[in-house]
């Protein structure tokens, strides 16, 4: 299989209408990645494998999610809607270059797995001109179903124009395909229009392959791979399926998920060994968890590193950005922001720590607070090792509070701290002047005209 080439050509040019959203309908998201990234990521990759994904016309935001997932992926614009097999052709210049295997599949379908695309083009490699995908249907009414004989696939018969014998079919069209990447021209050319819409359908490949003389097969797989997403109540749907998948990955290797069910986890997580999630915690994408560490209860957890034996929450909120080192401990009602914490490093209580770097072993007391956010700039805190920083302190960046450098509680930081040194600032009437001066300096500066280059 490695040494035949691919094409996957991705349709998802569709408006989405019923998902009742501005958003291309790819575009939405399950398991913090959108349907469309879900697909390319399961479509092959590596040497030989190329991908092109069918675009509707002004949807420059889909073109964009597919260059940062696949930077190699080519797109093609599909001016007109008439129908599948009229999508496909809308990538014809990449057909054209004749992978081995032309793979078919949908922007909506995010359930579907790599190994399902290696299994469908398999019989290609032994000489079948088409694989169709199909699943049996707890209820198959309005699918196509896939006619056999003998074991053979002989057609696609939509719903409507189904006898009453044909309708208690359950073996249904999934709509992915695999043809031969040699004779895939020649055959989608040939699909005509001649129906009551005028539409040019993709189903209609296999009685034209039947027609020359070629074999057309099925590959079957689960209903839940091919889930297609036309409405949010199916998205909520795909995305129960998509959780439970992960859940399962993740206690398969070794992750300790007390409450399973109410852990929602992002596709790209990762764990490490000996990791425990409490329940009522939301993980989003780009979030790595070290060896032991623990995420307590009602944390939520976004575009983050998790250091060896560190614990968060529970109620800790990390956001963007934030970077926890060995043995961190970032506690209950603690939010985190563009902050990297180093080992052994305590965030305990009711703090925000944003635009930061807290130094190894240093502790901030309960209520502490970065001010980072002038009204126009954003400033960072330094917080050196060993520092302590004592309860209801108010750090106004930027700010550097030097190595052992102690804060007494209740006060207000606009100047830097040397080394070992000791702050108690409650506020003096200097500090408020100084805070009012820079204040109206910003205001000037950001008032101010920009200077052409």
């Amino acid at each position: 299989m490695t040494a035949r080439s691919s094409l996957t050509v991705v349709l998802a040019a569709g408006e989405g209408t019923r998902m009742r959203s501005s958003l291309p309908k790819v575009l939405h998201p399950i398991a913090g990645q959108s349907l469309l990234a879900h697909v390319l990521d399961a479509a092959p990759h590596g040497t030989g494998a190329a991908l092109a994904v069918v675009i509707g016309p002004d949807h420059k935001a889909v073109t964009e999610e597919v260059k940062r997932i696949r930077a190699d992926a080519a797109t093609f614009v599909q001016a007109e809607r008439l129908g599948t097999a009229h999508a496909v052709l809308a990538a014809r210049a990449a057909i054209a270059r004749g992978a081995d295997d032309l793979l078919v599949a949908f922007g909506d379908t995010p359930l579907i797995s790599a190994q399902t695309f290696a299994r469908l083009r398999a019989p290609l490699a032994q000489g079948a001109a088409l694989a169709v995908l199909g699943f049996r249907a707890a209820d198959p009414t309005g699918y196509g179903r896939l006619l056999l004989e003998g074991g053979r696939l002989m057609a696609i018969r939509e719903h409507a124009d189904a006898t009453e014998d044909e309708r208690k079919v359950t073996l249904c069209n999934a709509g992915v395909m695999a043809f031969d990447g040699r004779r895939a021209l020649e055959i989608l050319d040939r699909i005509g229009n001649a129906n009551s819409k005028g539409e040019y359908y993709l189903v209609d490949a296999v009685a034209l392959v039947r027609e020359m003389g070629l074999e057309a097969v099925v590959i079957e797989t689960s209903e839940d791979e091919v889930r297609g997403i036309n409405n949010k109540s199916q998205l909520a749907e795909a995305e129960a399926v998509m959780q439970a998948r992960l859940r399962k990955a993740a206690l398969d290797a070794g992750v300790t998920l007390i409450a399973p069910e109410t852990v929602y986890l992002a596709a790209d997580t990762k764990f490490g060994s000996d990791v425990t999630i409490e329940p009522f915690v939301v993980i989003g994408p780009g979030v790595s968890i070290a060896d032991g560490a623990v995420i307590h209860s009602f944390s939520h957890i976004v575009q983050a590193s998790i250091g060896k034996k560190a614990s968060v929450g529970p109620y800790a909120r990390l956001r963007p950005g934030t970077s926890l080192g060995e043995g961190v401990r970032i506690g209950n009602f603690v939010e985190t922001k563009a902050a990297t914490i180093e080992a052994g490093a305590k965030v305990n209580h009711l703090s925000y720590v944003g635009d930061a770097h807290v130094g190894a072993n240093a502790n901030l007391g309960a209520g502490t607070i970065t001010c980072n956010y002038d009204g126009f700039f954003k400033h960072k805190t330094t917080i050196g090792e060993g520092a302590f920083v004592g309860t209801n302190s108010s750090l106004v960046a930027p700010v550097k509070i030097g190595n052992g450098a102690y804060i007494g509680s209740g006060s207000v930081i606009t100047k830097d701290v040397p080394d070992d040194a000791m702050a108690v600032e409650r506020s003096p009437q200097s500090n408020r002047e100084g805070g009012a001066k820079r204040y109206r300096e910003m205001k000037m500066r950001a008032k101010a005209p920009k200077k052409e280059g």
